[in-house]
Formats: structure tokens, sequence, C-alpha cells
């Protein structure tokens, strides 16, 4: 299996202005959800769509990018094999699947999605 790119996440320090910020300067349409995690669609079929949210206190605004694959563990373990190091997860989200985040060896954080089956595109 190939592992796409499927989804891009923006953190800020005030979530309220960064979902009005990137509404407004690319036209996208913020949906809230849950626990103040905000769906962007872009309003195209091309690219990805994403999401927007306020950081947890102590944790820096970022951005960042999810990657599908198979196995969570296994690519965590990879990652840090490779110089990374594991962020978080893996974790439920719900009936949807599992989401882990690592570091690169620069720091940027990267998120992987393993989707259930009928969530996978």
């Amino acid at each position: 299996m190939s592992s796409p790119v499927l989804h891009f996440e923006i953190g800020g320090a005030d979530g309220a202005r960064s979902r009005r910020f990137y509404g407004e300067l690319f036209g996208w349409s913020v949906t809230p959800e849950e626990h103040g995690y905000s769906l962007v669609s872009t309003g195209t079929a091309a690219g990805i769509g994403g999401g927007i949210m306020q950081t947890p206190e102590g944790v820096p605004p970022w951005v960042t990018v999810y990657v599908r694959v198979d196995d969570l563990e296994k690519s965590l373990a990879r990652a840090e094999e490779l110089g990374g190091s594991r962020i978080m997860g893996p974790a439920s989200i719900g009936e949807r699947g599992e989401v882990a985040m690592f570091a690169d060896p620069d720091g940027n954080p990267i998120g992987l999605l393993r989707l259930a089956p009928e969530e996978t595109p």
C-alpha cells in the first residue's frame, strides 16, 4: 500500500483566531467539531482537507500533515530507528480509526492515520 498524505492540521495559540484567519484568507469552510477541533473544507476536490485547532497549554503552534499507514506501531518504531521521536499514540479516533504522531529528526511533527476500512478513500 502507498502512504498518501490525507489531512493537514493547523494548531494555533488562539483556535478561534486561527479558524477566522484561514477561513477568511482562503475562503475555506471551517466547521467546529468536538473538543474545539474544526474540520476544514477547501471547497474543491483538488488537494486535501484538514483541521484547525487550539494548541494545548504549553504546546507551541504547529502545521503538520497526516500520512495513512497500515500499522501505526511499526511506523512509529521505524521513525525512531531513523532518528525521529514519538510524540503521541496510537490513540483511537472512534470508529474512524487511530492516530499517532512523531517528530522527524529536525523536530517537525508528522501525523499517522490508520483508518477504519469504511473510512479509507
